[in-house]
């Protein structure tokens, strides 16, 4: 068996020790978004710890841990905290989040992200419906040896962020009186932030906003056959945008301003999504 999905394998056995939940959708909450978490009918709670060989988040912000619970009379597992490259994970151990939720029955992976806003247009605290990604430096997560049980050795990536999904966002957020932009989102290396350079050179490329996250998560829940769609936070202006130096309290300040928000939306997406 592929090393990578023996890996896999012995963690979907690992929380089938611990719960029989079977959601519908796969949540994950980006930085200073895990508040939302609080927003679920909470039937089981898992800590990364407790999965034997699952990666663990390090990050501030991130708490770590698996969420199993309800959404509006939807089943849904939420990572409360993700897994990042920049940890000094293999990209493989990065990905696994995604294809354990799919195993455990997840059809739709619904990522959410804090993100640096190229489009000068763009203002923190906004939030974006990612339509297309650049991912940049990051190896792809299907490198190496296909694992057929997962999915094709080629898929296509076409409408990776699947357009009935953006549909139903938009909708969403229309009938709550929200206000959304759409855009491309570019996912870089980190942890060090864009150098203004950087910045100049995706924004040419055609990005909007950039993150270290959610680009290689959609690959992997494309490749599994994932109806797969994104949330971005713009939570800060990117340098050479922004004169003001960048932090990682900057993206929880501007997280709180866009809660409520990101809050009714992402349950009123979540409904929506399970009637269609």
């Amino acid at each position: 068996m592929n090393k990578i999905y023996e890996k896999l394998v012995s963690c979907y056995e690992s929380v089938r020790k611990i719960t029989d939940f079977v959601p519908e959708t796969a949540l994950i909450l980006g930085s200073g978004l895990g508040d939302y978490a609080d927003s679920i009918q909470v039937e089981c709670e898992i800590d990364y710890h407790d999965i034997e060989g699952f990666p663990v988040s390090t990050v501030l912000g991130h708490e770590g841990k698996f969420i199993f619970g309800h959404v509006n009379d939807v089943p849904v597992v939420c990572m409360k905290g993700r897994v990042h490259y920049y940890e000094g994970y293999p990209i493989s151990d990065v990905v696994l989040p995604i294809r354990l939720m799919k195993l455990l029955g997840a059809k739709v992976l619904f990522l959410t992200n804090a993100s640096g806003g190229i489009n000068p247009e763009f203002n923190p605290g906004e939030l974006m419906i990612v339509t297309d990604h650049i991912s940049c430096f990051v190896p792809n997560p299907l490198l190496g040896e296909n694992i057929e049980e997962l999915g094709t050795r080629f898929p296509d990536m076409s409408d990776i962020y699947n357009k009935e999904m953006r549909n139903i966002i938009q909708a969403s957020a229309e009938k709550l009186g929200i206000g959304i932009r759409e855009g491309i989102y570019v996912q870089l290396t980190g942890p060090s932030y864009e150098s203004p350079a950087e910045i100049k050179m995706l924004g040419a490329l055609g990005a909007d906003a950039v993150g270290m996250s959610t680009a290689v998560e959609a690959i992997a829940g494309n490749h599994m056959g994932m109806k797969v769609c994104c949330i971005s936070c713009v939570s800060n202006l990117a340098a050479g945008i922004s004169k003001a130096p960048l932090s990682h309290k900057e993206v929880q300040e501007a997280a709180n301003i866009a809660a409520p928000n990101f809050k009714k939306l992402v349950s009123e997406c979540i409904a929506a999504f399970s009637r269609n």
